[in-house]
């Protein structure tokens, strides 16, 4: 799946869960959504690595805790673009893939 395909399936998955749960996917609710989840990632990142309570939890289970907030945070960022209009691909390809071709030309 491509960013644009991803970002159409965790739209409707958060658009099940604001219906679900009463969400108001207000502006101000999509930051916060993503700070609290990368929250929760440094949170996972700092238990795993000892930095942090491992609360009996096995290094297989931390490890699984920190790919799960990293999914948790990319889709959150991917709704966050989508709400405000962000063409993440377009973006990306302005920001870090002209870097590329700047270094490939001594740019």
């Amino acid at each position: 799946m491509d960013l644009s395909q991803w970002s159409d399936e965790v739209e409707e998955i958060s658009q099940q869960y604001a219906e679900r749960f009463g969400v108001q996917r207000t502006s101000p609710w999509f930051l916060l959504k993503l700070q609290e989840e990368v929250g929760e990632l440094t949170q996972a990142y700092l238990q795993s690595t000892g930095q942090g309570r491992d609360k009996g939890r096995t290094s297989a289970e931390l490890e699984s805790d920190v790919e799960a907030e990293v999914a948790d945070v990319l889709a959150m960022l991917l709704l966050f673009a989508r709400h405000h209009g962000v063409d993440v691909e377009a973006a990306l390809d302005r920001k870090w893939v002209a870097y590329r071709a700047e270094n490939a030309t001594g740019g």
